[in-house]
């Protein structure tokens, strides 16, 4: 068993990000700028929001973040995102999710200028990642890729089980694990809370990649030998200890992990290039790679 560390990886990336917006600023420009709009104080939303701000600074972009509160209308986030749009100096922004339940979380992603959907949520930018066009993915689905890629997992053919069929996580990730490239040309299986027979069909894939947001959900009985697997979720659980609480995923890992080849740990593992995925995503903004 190998764990597949995406905290060194991030940082490796995010090197070269930062060497890249050194060579900018030496050229007399301004660095990338990611905006990002904050709604109330749920706490998984503001640990995200921080490491987005921290990942800014250690490669030198400019990040901004608009906070407001539970009971801010809709209208007002209409007019920030509209205010946003215009923006010359900002090259992408995100609407952290979830959003209260008295706002259209649809009506507001749709508002957001495609070209400055650094997170993929907008319909334009699945529409081309589903046609395989150039398209800002989802920062989860791409950071996924990544660690693939960067540790050479061979994809080609492999029967790829995918847990959960989020648009921000299962979706876009079954998508791009189906499409030609590498990685990528793997046969793939979409499951989720209909499914019947799930843990039969997860014993038979080569890569399983469990997005399905239960604690623990994945055991010994739904990996085959030698599998990859990738666990997308983060759990906090409450105990003794001096904070009061770890994290898990939606993996048993202790149960699970002898039996990988390869496996992600939690925290550490998916968590870290979500993040890289967000950065490079307002690099191509910034270069104007996606939306001439």
């Amino acid at each position: 068993m190998k764990l597949i560390d995406g905290k060194k990886i991030a940082e490796e990336i995010k090197k070269t990000l930062a060497s890249q917006v050194a060579e900018i600023i030496d050229a007399e420009g301004d660095p990338p700028h990611l905006a990002a709009i904050l709604v109330g104080d749920d706490p998984a939303s503001q640990t995200y929001i921080a490491s987005k701000e921290r990942a800014c600074k250690s490669v030198g972009f400019t990040s901004s973040i608009y906070r407001f509160p539970d009971n801010v209308t809709q209208q007002k986030l209409m007019e920030v995102i509209d205010f946003l749009n215009d923006d010359p100096d900002v090259n992408g922004f995100i609407v952290q999710l979830p959003l209260p339940g008295h706002i259209d979380s649809n009506a507001v992603l749709q508002r957001i200028n495609p070209a400055k959907d650094v997170d993929g949520f907008h319909p334009v930018n699945i529409g081309r990642l589903v046609l395989g066009l150039p398209a800002y993915h989802p920062a989860t689905p791409a950071g996924i890729m990544m660690l693939l890629e960067q540790m050479k997992i061979e994809t080609s053919g492999k029967h790829c089980v995918v847990l959960g069929r989020s648009n921000i996580v299962g979706t876009p990730i079954s998508i791009l694990m189906s499409r030609k490239g590498t990685p990528g040309d793997s046969t793939v299986t979409l499951c989720h809370s209909k499914t019947q027979n799930i843990e039969d069909i997860a014993s038979q894939a080569d890569i399983l990649i469990a997005a399905i947001g239960k604690a623990g959900f994945v055991n010994e009985n739904m990996v085959k030998q030698g599998a990859v697997v990738i666990d997308v979720g983060i759990h906090r659980i409450n105990d003794s200890s001096e904070k009061g609480y770890h994290l898990v995923g939606d993996v048993d890992f202790d149960r699970v992990a002898g039996k990988c080849s390869f496996i992600t740990p939690v925290p550490g593992g998916v968590g870290p290039m979500t993040i890289v995925g967000l950065l490079i995503n307002t690099m191509k903004s910034f270069r104007k790679e996606i939306y001439k």
